[in-house]
């Protein structure tokens, strides 16, 4: 980053000398021949009179080897005189741009290049009273020859120039940099470091990302540490039974006891690792979401309903369905899946002789009267392997992740989850669709 910027500053920097040296130089340039044409129409002025100039021609003055140059030129554009040619004759000077402009305007100006290109030669011309033009010429340097004049002082003044903003940009770059700098090395106490005003809505973003991610890396160490867990209870009965048989020491009857137990914590092992797989599944919200559909949460109630029907006859529970129809878009699977998990939740956690009801309105409530939830743990509920009552949840044979592939199955949906618990008397779990 800093070398980016110190490209930047030097490119800045370069060029604008370029454009100062170049914008100074035309403008001199455009001050210089201001003056010698106010030069030459002083001149023109002083002797710029029809006897005066008749003068002249009667003595035949000629000042060759001076710079500036005389002409009188007649009202026909043939030239009476010129103190450069002596006695030589001059071709018609009518056509020229100066003479032209001063028959018509009353004076006229002109530059020229010589042969050379390293002068110029300036022209100005004035009609004087009995209509005849005086022209006054004078070699000048060009723009040329005075940018090969001072190309020296330039470099040296643009290189010296180029130096000291170079140094000046670097301790600009380094206390710019350096705050930035001291945050990144102390994440866990940005705003102790908010230097620039400018960066407080960035270091709060900063800020909430670092503490999404200690989070988010809280919550894999802990999911980690759980799943560890819960795999290695059913894992240890499964290896214990099965070495008692394997030896050879159980009976008949105790073998069979053995199996079933064996096959009980496989099947719980089994549940495990495929809650764990649809978690891992539902970490992506946006990957479900090209098999969206327009679908009505009551006949996907009513299917659920349909499948819960012998676990809440096995636990003696009365399901009921009643609302109306609500079209959400959504994937069917996922909302089976999440109907179906509250539901299961909601009979297990129950008593027997309870009621689950099942409604649809302007959002799908499951309620039941069970044995509710204490409210300190109502906000915890929903989080990974998170069991109220742990030794009623293994007796059940859930896993602790149901409701936490709810809440996922939610946020995929853009839905609101909300909970409403009184310990001994049954909670509800309310989803409100997107509209």
């Amino acid at each position: 980053m800093t070398k980016k910027i110190n490209l930047n500053f030097m490119c800045v920097i370069a060029v604008s000398i370029l454009l100062s040296a170049g914008f100074t130089a035309a403008v001199s340039y455009r001050m210089f021949q201001k003056e010698v044409f106010s030069d030459l129409s002083s001149f023109a002025e002083v002797i710029g009179h029809p006897d005066l100039m008749g003068q002249m021609k009667e003595q035949a003055v000629a000042i060759s080897d001076s710079a500036l140059r005389i002409t009188w030129i007649d009202q026909d554009g043939s030239v009476l005189y010129d103190s450069y040619a002596k006695d030589r004759v001059l071709s018609n000077h009518g056509s020229r741009p100066e003479i032209m402009e001063a028959f018509l305007n009353g004076e006229g100006s002109c530059i020229r290049k010589s042969q050379t290109m390293e002068q110029s030669i300036f022209f100005y011309a004035r009609r004087l009273e009995d209509g005849t033009v005086i022209r006054m010429a004078k070699e000048a340097g060009s723009i040329w020859k005075i940018y090969k004049n001072t190309v020296p002082a330039t470099l040296a003044a643009a290189l010296l120039s180029f130096l000291v903003s170079m140094w000046i940009a670097g301790c600009l770059t380094r206390a710019l940099i350096r705050p930035i700098a001291q945050m990144a090395e102390n994440m866990d106490h940005l705003e102790e470091r908010n230097v620039y005003r400018e960066l407080g809505p960035f270091l709060e973003r900063i800020r909430s990302q670092h503490e999404e991610t200690l989070k988010n890396a809280k919550i894999r160490q802990e999911f980690t540490a759980n799943v560890s867990h819960e795999l290695k209870t059913p894992l240890t009965s499964i290896s214990g039974y099965s070495e008692l048989i394997a030896s050879g020491m159980a009976s008949k009857e105790e073998g069979q006891h053995f199996a079933r137990a064996i096959q009980s914590s496989a099947q719980r092992l089994l549940t495990l690792i495929n809650d764990i797989l649809r978690l891992s599944e539902l970490d992506d919200p946006g990957a479900h979401c090209q098999s969206f559909e327009l679908l009505d949460v009551w006949d996907a109630a009513g299917h659920c309903l349909e499948m819960m029907k012998p676990v809440a006859e096995k636990h003696g529970v009365t399901l009921s369905l009643e609302g109306t129809s609500l079209l959400v878009h959504g994937d069917r699977g996922l909302l089976e899946e999440l109907i179906y998990n509250l539901c299961d939740n909601a009979v297990r956690y129950n008593r027997r002789g309870g009621h689950v009801w099942m409604r649809v309105t302007d959002c799908l409530t499951i309620q039941d009267d069970g044995i509710g939830i204490p409210v300190r743990y109502q906000d915890r509920v929903f989080e990974r392997f998170f069991r109220v009552d742990k030794s009623r949840s293994k007796k059940t044979g859930g896993t602790g992740l149901g409701l936490a592939i709810v809440k996922h199955i939610a946020e995929v949906h853009h839905a609101e989850l909300s909970l409403e618990s009184d310990e001994n008397k049954g909670t509800a779990v309310c989803v409100r669709f997107p509209e």
